[in-house]
């Protein structure tokens, strides 16, 4: 489960849950959302993909991988062009495709920070997470680089052990015998 400190001081929580086809068969996760242990929302319906797609964008980023060399101080590195941008924005939507429920969403943001030393103001980005829950209440992080990393890594890998695990519970003897393995 992934979690971040908000700069209002309650805390995040975002758990991924495996959504299951009519046979039980897991296929995807959406994302449970909590504030201060409270269920909070549900989110992000099949995001799995897009949060190991952006894991990926990040790490790459921060290597000093496509534009983002052009910032010198790896936190500041996030995948895409521009220097504010959208990353992700998960939401609960009806199957009558209102949004309701919840959002989380992940915005890049470049802030100036003023050097008094020097005489000149140096430019920072950071991801601004942010979450709202059904009753309307916002919830906001502000991450370097190397913060949505681990963020993102650790919903990544607990969603391929929430549906590695929910498969194995489905069938904990699939291969028994037969030399395969999973």
């Amino acid at each position: 489960m992934g979690g971040l400190r908000c700069v209002d001081g309650s805390y995040l929580t975002v758990t991924p849950v495996a959504c299951t086809d009519s046979v039980g068969t897991p296929y995807e996760i959406t994302l449970e959302l909590s504030r201060d242990g409270t269920p909070y929302g549900s989110v992000g319906e099949r995001c799995g993909h897009l949060l190991t797609r952006l894991a990926h964008g990040v790490d790459e980023a921060r290597r000093g991988g496509g534009a983002a060399r052009r910032w010198a101080d790896p936190d500041d590195r996030f995948p895409g062009d521009g220097p504010d941008g959208e990353l992700f924005a998960f939401r609960y939507r009806t199957r009558a495709g209102l949004v309701a429920g919840g959002e989380l969403r992940c915005q890049l943001r470049t802030i100036p920070v003023w050097q008094p030393g020097r005489g000149e103001w140096r430019l920072t980005r950071r991801a601004y997470v942010e979450a709202w829950g059904a009753t309307g209440v916002g919830m906001r992080a502000v991450l370097t680089s190397a913060e949505l990393s681990v963020f993102v890594r650790q919903l990544v890998n607990e969603a391929e052990g929430c549906l590695d695990g929910a498969d194995r519970a489905r069938n904990p003897v699939e291969g028994a015998g037969t030399g395969e393995t999973r």
